[in-house]
């Protein structure tokens, strides 16, 4: 479990910790605006597009392979990343990266799935919500300690470098412990499939990394409209390949479990919620008020620990309440923003990191009491030949609902900022409440909805069983 924590934790705070150097990669690199928000929308487009197809790739050929040979090349990528002499050299390495994080992340939440039994696996998928936490807001605190320490003169460098030792020692530790996995070929690969999902997923993320960049013009909305009619044949394909016998990207089984499509969507909307408010957050923090990337990520410490304190208690429970569970977790994050709401409304020109300390805590709770049994609800329905299918596409909903809460709080917050002189402090103030009001929304809905999802069995052979003792 470790190793799977490890590899997910060093994808997932990959993500973050490149927010605190673009301002360092761009003077370094001497980078254009447009040039260095592509380190980022590359990355996001890259992994997003390769998980369902790696996921199915784990699937037939073994889900501890395709994890090992993710973690491999990852570790190459971040070595290029770190030694790129351009921008030019850099956003390429970064699809790489992007693309070895798909092969990797659905292979951890689909081994969980299927080599923990069931009393077990509460306490995994805790686990795996506790590095998600931990991961968006570590990213600032690490890459600002990081940059400031600057490792043999290496300025930003280090923040992909630092993943080669520990991408070494994950392949080692895995090659030992993760239990040998073998697929099934006869799975097959559906390339047609594979390329209508990506355009799918690239018509809906393209837009929303990078509209704001061009002041969301028509075709943003265009392309974003077009994915619906390609998402629709993509469902067609797979229900035609069904009935020929032929491999399936998402099998039917999928399609047609209703537990799991409102799931993702469930998941999709949580996430949209996270990401994006650390992300004005840290913009608040570092730009408003002055705070360096290091003391900023302070100021967000008390989150990660109330994700873990509440992980701990949820694995506990194990599949215990999963409703209720949602429910509370939600509820906790939308009145641990609106408390942020109201004392950004109090803030004057003086920001005291310790008046954020009780709230944050209080929205770490509820993420960290959320998320496992939303996890556990999602997929409790899947069976085992089809838990990586079915953790890549959880995951590219994730990844959807991520790209798509930073496209809309980063629009709510960056539209309400002064283009010109004046004092900052109230209209970040401003911008940051209403930011804020997104993710209030979006966790409620959670919280509603989460009350319709039915709860993972209790007892009996958990779905990954006899695919495990299978292979």
């Amino acid at each position: 479990m470790a190793i799977l924590l490890l590899a997910g934790f060093m994808n997932l705070i990959d993500v973050t910790i490149v927010n605190v150097a673009l301002p360092s990669m761009q003077s370094g690199l001497a980078a254009t605006s447009s040039g260095i928000e592509w380190v980022v929308a590359a990355y996001i487009c890259a992994f997003a597009i390769g998980l369902l197809p790696f996921g199915r790739l784990g699937d037939m050929l073994g889900r501890r392979n395709v994890f090992l040979a993710g973690i491999a090349c990852f570790s190459i990528a971040s070595a290029l990343c770190g030694m790129a002499p351009t921008i030019e050299t850099l956003v390429p390495a970064r699809v790489l990266q992007g693309v070895s994080g798909a092969m990797m992340t659905p292979q951890t939440l689909a081994i969980a799935q299927v080599i923990f039994p069931i009393h077990e696996r509460a306490m995994a998928f805790s686990l795996f919500g506790l590095t998600a936490g931990l991961a968006s807001v570590a990213g600032p605190l690490v890459g600002g300690l990081l940059i400031e320490a600057d490792l043999f003169g290496l300025g930003w460098r280090p923040i992909f470098l630092v993943n080669v030792p520990v991408g070494i020692f994950a392949i080692i530790a895995g090659l030992r412990f993760i239990p040998s996995m073998a697929g099934n070929r006869a799975i097959g690969i559906d390339r047609v499939g594979i390329a209508i999902a990506a355009a799918t997923l690239l018509l809906v993320i393209f837009p929303l990394v990078e509209g704001r960049n061009f002041d969301w013009p028509l075709w943003c909305f265009l392309l974003m409209l077009l994915s619906v009619p390609m998402a629709y044949g993509f469902v067609r394909w797979q229900g035609r390949q069904a009935r020929r016998g032929r491999p399936q990207l998402l099998p039917v089984s999928l399609l047609s479990n209703r537990q799991f499509l409102g799931g993702t969507v469930l998941v999709a909307l949580f996430f949209s919620g996270v990401p994006g408010f650390f992300m004005v957050l840290a913009v608040f923090l570092q730009s408003g008020f002055g705070l360096d990337p290091l003391h900023s990520g302070l100021t967000t410490m008390p989150f990660p620990a109330g994700v873990l304190l509440a992980s701990l208690v949820s694995g506990r429970l194990g599949a215990r309440f999963p409703r209720q569970r949602i429910f509370l977790g939600s509820l906790m994050l939308v009145i641990g923003l609106l408390w942020l709401k109201a004392l950004a409304a109090t803030i004057g020109n003086a920001f005291h990191s310790t008046d954020f300390l009780p709230p944050l805590a209080l929205a770490g709770l509820g993420l960290g009491t959320a998320v496992s049994p939303l996890f556990q609800s999602v997929l409790s329905s899947v069976q085992g030949r089809d838990a990586g299918s079915a953790s890549g596409g959880v995951q590219s909903f994730q990844q959807v609902g991520a790209a798509l809460g930073v496209a809309v709080m980063g629009q709510i917050f960056f539209s309400r900022l002064p283009q010109g002189a004046g004092d900052p402090h109230p209209a970040f103030v401003q911008a940051l409440e209403a930011a804020m009001i997104y993710g209030c929304i979006t966790f409620a809905l959670v919280g509603v909805f989460g009350l319709l999802i039915k709860p993972p069995r209790h007892s009996g052979e958990p779905s990954g069983g006899p695919a495990f003792e299978a292979s």
